[in-house]
């Protein structure tokens, strides 16, 4: 009730404006922005909410009708503002200094001289080449028409001219790196300061940065205060990560508990259009990020009752697992949804797991190839070293073969195409994917229609490439089919699972090599 009525206020409000991409006339850059509400309780038992945003908006972090920061860094004469004007003075300076025309002048000048000086000395050292031939010519003509008397005066004349060329190479040399070093000097003058001025704006930059970590006190439901520094250090022993603390889950927790108010629920929406990088769809619900906001609401969360962390619990914990194909090297299963393919940090249980238990005299490291937990489908196990080393090598030569099925909670325009969209790790939300031109990984996708089921759409999924979440993404992101598999806890909203299945694999069998074609049922 709390989201649908700040989601009414958001649509009808003309009390500011901020540009969230969804007018016609809405600029290229524009982008949504993520939101809150806190239902909170009073001394008195009533009930109320608050709502909040993340980051800045209209160029403020104070705006009406919603929560302040826990700190305001935008405070006009706060130490910030005074600091960001330092830094701001040491750019300009150093900017100054770098399109200063005298340094390329003096670079390109030095560049000159070296060359100049390589030149010089590559005409004195073949004039001394030339000298040495000459000499040895005369040495040999002399040999046998002078006197041995006259032949060793003529020795030592030859040795004193080696010797005068040598010392004149020398002298040569040291002149001219001597002007060249003059050069240099005038320059590394110029460089320096530069270099001072970075080195300046460095220790400025980080010391305003620890000053702010430390103004953001968050207190929890224990009265407990703690800064943004000391929640990051503490939890992960670094630094918080640009924007910590100005998401709007905290904010809503640090106002609830400096005015007594007892948190209730909470929840966080996305608003307007997505962002380019990101999967994220208008008035869809999300969880707060990992890598800001989990270490801050660890801290918050102290003293109120809440419910456990799915996080560290398996969801779905099978009696057996369903092998749909087995010989003497290998065998294949179907791995249950929400089922881990090898232990992680607080879950033991997995098919790996499962597999070292079922043979325990196996040779090969029995694991080949993954599925995200939440995905179910085709696992092939290799039993023995060489098996696996065969299937590994197909794998990584992309000679396998996959099939994908997957519901999709809307529709889907065409019958069929191909995704490219590169990939990476959101650094600051792992295990969340983001599409990065930049940076991310190649990750290409073909498609096809199967079904269309009144708002939902079965599409098969043949996978070019293998990247984490790379169907979830390719799925969900504006730029690939625009809508989320049905009960995508990441990228869309969560259901009784998520209905994506390895569904066919097609490989070649490591004894032997035979092309092999191996399904597993759908259990939706």
């Amino acid at each position: 009730m709390a989201a649908s009525e700040l989601q009414e206020y958001l649509s009808t409000q003309r009390d500011w404006h901020h540009d969230f991409g969804m007018k016609p006339d809405s600029s290229p850059k524009a982008c949504g922005k993520m939101f809150g509400v806190l239902v909170v309780k009073n001394k008195e038992g009533e009930l109320g909410y608050l709502k909040a945003f993340s980051g800045k908006m209209v160029n403020t972090n104070l705006l009406e009708p919603f929560v302040p920061p826990v700190f305001d860094i935008l405070v006009e004469g706060e130490f910030y503002k005074v600091g960001e004007n330092e830094l701001n003075a040491i750019n300009a300076r150093i900017d100054e200094l770098e399109k200063n025309p005298l340094l390329d002048q003096m670079d390109a000048r030095i560049e000159e001289e070296e060359a100049k000086v390589e030149e010089l000395l590559a005409q004195k050292k073949a004039q001394i080449r030339e000298a040495k031939k000459a000499r040895d010519e005369r040495r040999k003509e002399a040999k046998t028409a002078l006197s041995p008397e006259a032949f060793e005066a003529l020795e030592e004349d030859l040795r004193n001219e080696s010797k005068l060329l040598s010392i004149q190479l020398k002298r040569m040399k040291a002149s001219l790196v001597e002007e060249l070093q003059t050069s240099r000097d005038k320059y590394s003058a110029l460089r320096n300061e530069v270099d001072a001025l970075k080195e300046e704006r460095k220790a400025k930059s980080a010391a305003l940065q620890r000053r702010i970590f430390e103004q953001f006190q968050f207190l929890n439901a224990n009265a407990e205060y703690r800064s943004l520094y000391d929640i990051f250090q503490y939890a992960l022993n670094e630094n918080p990560p640009a924007g910590a603390g100005e998401c709007a889950a905290p904010k809503l927790l640090h106002y609830a508990y400096v005015h007594e108010l007892e948190p209730v629920c909470m929840a966080e929406f996305w608003w307007g259009r997505p962002p380019k990088n990101e999967v994220r769809k208008h008035l869809q619900f999300y969880t707060s990020c990992r890598g800001k906001c989990e270490p801050i609401l660890g801290h918050m969360l102290q003293g109120l009752e809440v419910e456990e962390n799915p996080m560290l619990k398996q969801s779905h914990s099978p009696k057996e697992i369903e092998i749909i194909y087995e010989d003497e090297a290998m065998l294949a299963i179907n791995k249950p949804h929400e089922f881990l393919s090898v232990p992680g940090k607080t879950i033991h249980d997995s098919v790996l797991t499962r597999m070292k238990e079922r043979y325990p005299d196996a040779t090969g490291p029995l694991i080949v190839h993954r599925l995200d937990m939440s995905t179910s489908g085709i696992l092939l196990i290799p039993k023995t070293r060489k098996a696996h080393k065969h299937l590994q090598t197909q794998f990584r030569k992309r000679v396998v073969q996959k099939t994908y099925i997957a519901l999709l909670e809307g529709a889907v325009e065409g019958e069929e195409g191909i995704i490219n969209l590169p990939l990476r790790v959101d650094l600051n939300d792992r295990p969340r994917q983001l599409v990065c031109h930049e940076h991310g990984k190649p990750a290409v996708t073909k498609w096809k229609v199967l079904e269309r089921r009144d708002d939902e759409t079965l599409i098969q999924f043949h996978p070019i490439t293998g990247r984490t979440h790379q169907l979830r993404v390719h799925a969900a992101h504006v730029d690939g089919l625009g809508t989320a598999i049905k009960g995508d806890d990441l990228y869309g909203t969560p259901a009784d699972r998520l209905h994506l299945h390895a569904a066919e694999i097609t490989f070649h069998h490591p004894i032997s090599n035979t092309v092999m074609t191996v399904s597993a049922p759908i259990h939706w």
